[in-house]
């Protein structure tokens, strides 16, 4: 078993909330077992380009409580090349780095899994996105904090839909998972809520939305994921309740990026801490190829292939209670 002397931590794909306080919890984790930290800018493409930086505890002072990410994020299409893995691998084999701390979602594991299957390179990962669509966790870093960024704005969105007598289809992020948009929607009251794991189709939302109205609901909110297939996008979905229900005037808002940033909830910075220590001990333990994740408030690890392949399932009892919850 080789010896760990030195760890590289990176941030790659989309930025999500806690991504700083992880950096810090890796770095301040090396600092403790007295291993070498380095930071690796702009994920993949900072690493075939060299662009690195020694991190030390006093670096990552003052991070914890920050959005996106000091080491920046990129998406790398020449790492999709075997002649970009090979010179990122020279470039960590001059930099004496013996290890890899990879904070992102599923294409950022990937081709970490891809890294270690040609160079027998460890790595572990440490799962940051908000859609919380990573398998073998139950939380992701940012899915809390983007959740309570959603409902704060689908809260200010409903005062002006009351004032107003409107109706507003408010699109959260979500393009394959509908995490956001199921939780946002039942701690916001929503009258209704569409994902993409159900078809809620136009007819029953039509249906239900003049339920509403017959029980005396004068202005409605209706949450949408990204991802949902209920219409071709949320623009023409609003044209199509608005063509078919003269008594609603018909607004969207869409959320977008503003999920993504923010300070982290508390939630999110303790559970980033758990994980980059969790991950700095199992390559100090000779352990490669695993995911750090949250499991019954327990930090667990995964195979990384197997978060990558594995798919989170919708919470079928939170959908149930959605449907009571909007009677």
């Amino acid at each position: 078993m080789r010896k760990i002397k030195k760890i590289a931590v990176m941030t790659s794909g989309g930025d999500a909330p806690g991504m700083n306080a992880a950096i810090r919890s890796v770095v301040r984790a090396c600092a403790y077992y007295r291993t070498e930290c380095i930071g690796i800018y702009r994920g993949y493409q900072g690493m075939i380009e060299g662009d690195m930086i020694p991190l030390t505890a006093r670096s990552v002072n003052n991070i914890v409580h920050k959005g996106g990410t000091i080491l920046k994020s990129a998406r790398s299409k020449d790492f999709r090349t075997e002649e970009g893995r090979k010179k990122a691998y020279e470039n960590l084999q001059e930099n004496n780095i013996d290890a890899l701390v990879v904070i992102g979602g599923d294409g950022s594991f990937t081709g970490g899994v891809v890294f270690n299957n040609e160079y027998d390179f460890p790595i572990i990962g440490i799962p940051g996105t908000i859609d919380n669509d990573i398998f073998g966790t139950t939380h992701t870093l940012g899915y809390d904090t983007a959740l309570n960024t959603a409902v704060d704005a689908i809260d200010k969105i409903r005062d002006t839909a009351s004032s107003h007598n409107r109706l507003f289809f408010v699109e959260v992020m979500g393009r394959d998972a509908g995490f956001i948009a199921l939780n946002a929607g039942v701690g916001a009251g929503a009258e209704e809520i569409l994902i993409p794991e159900e078809d809620l189709g136009l007819d029953r939302l039509l249906e239900s939305l003049k339920k509403s109205r017959r029980a005396g609901k004068s202005s409605s909110i209706v949450v949408v994921s990204e991802g949902d297939k209920t219409g071709k996008n949320v623009f023409e979905l609003a044209d199509y309740v608005e063509e078919n229900l003269e008594d609603y005037e018909v607004r969207v808002s869409v959320l977008g990026h503003m999920q993504r940033g923010g300070t982290p909830s508390c939630f999110d910075r303790v559970l980033a801490s758990r994980m980059g220590v969790k991950a700095v001990e199992l390559l100090i333990d000779g352990k490669t190829n695993l995911m750090v994740g949250l499991n019954n408030n327990e930090i667990e690890t995964i195979d990384l292939e197997k978060a990558i392949k594995g798919q989170n399932e919708i919470n079928r009892e939170l959908l149930r209670v959605s449907d009571i919850m909007t009677t």
